[in-house]
């Protein structure tokens, strides 16, 4: 799996998978938790271990169940959840600290990899305990690497006026409807890693374009819309339930775009 290191040093696989739909009824983001994490064991089995999860998915304990009954060793995978903005997981230090100790626990895990703020949390005083409690645990080595979620330049800039560790990622999205190029240029500038959720989604249109690049590499617009992701730095988590689907978004890696056809990308 190719990998990218973070500003702390840390490697990533630049491809993962997201579960913000596993283990729910009708694979619906606001179904019922069934237990259904067969899509994540496939996933797994194909090679994936770059595991994406969040508090506000419900499921962080079935996604580390699933790890951990995996059989493959903690270390080989690279595990990130999401704390809410929600005045209940941040309303001071300690109510920080039982978040992330729940998050732990329903991990089965002594540390996690990446701990992200999953969206911007307005109030001053409570960004600034909340990532001072993520800081506190990097220092436990509790967790390993922090960032944020949906984080604006602006939220950026307010985080690093009293930040002493800097995140390290920042998961965003990007993808033909809204390639947010300005804040990735940003990012790079400041050495925090842009991650891209909901990467795939695209206009009819664009997947013509996208396939007709394909066709010189034998690839489908989908891997083609990935590559072009991994190939300019940003990390992708994108998600299905369908396990031949996981195993061609892996083999998006598996070959190069020319320059052209990265400009042309670009313009979509």
């Amino acid at each position: 799996m190719e990998k990218v290191r973070l500003n702390n040093g840390l490697s990533i696989p630049y491809l993962g998978t997201g579960t913000n739909t596993y283990g729910k009824e009708n694979n619906d983001y606001n179904g019922k938790l069934n237990g259904d994490f067969s899509a994540l064991e496939s996933a797994i089995n194909l090679g994936y271990r770059l595991i994406d999860t969040a508090i506000s998915y419900r499921n962080e304990a079935g996604v580390g169940k699933t790890i951990k009954d995996s059989g493959i060793p903690r270390e080989d995978f690279f595990i990130t959840t999401k704390i809410p903005a929600d005045d209940q997981y941040i309303k001071d230090k300690e109510a920080v600290r039982q978040t992330l100790d729940q998050s732990l626990e329903n991990l089965q895990t002594d540390y996690i990899d990446l701990y992200l703020i999953h969206k911007p949390i307005e109030d001053e005083e409570k960004l600034r305990l909340t990532w001072e409690v993520l800081e506190e645990y990097v220092g436990k080595d509790k967790i390993k690497t922090i960032g944020v979620s949906n984080f604006s330049i602006d939220d950026l800039k307010r985080l690093d006026a009293f930040a002493t560790v800097k995140p390290a990622v920042n998961q965003i999205k990007s993808n033909p409807t809204e390639w947010n190029n300005e804040w990735i240029k940003y990012m790079f500038k400041e050495d925090i890693r842009p991650q891209a959720w909901g990467p795939m989604k695209t206009s009819e249109a664009d997947r013509e374009v996208l396939g007709d690049i394909g066709t010189a590499y034998d690839k489908t617009w989908g891997q083609v819309l990935l590559r072009y992701q991994t190939q300019r730095g940003v990390i992708v988590i994108p998600k299905s339930h369908n396990p031949e689907n996981q195993k061609a978004n892996l083999e998006s890696l598996d070959f190069t775009l020319s320059d052209e056809d990265m400009s042309r990308i670009d313009e979509l």
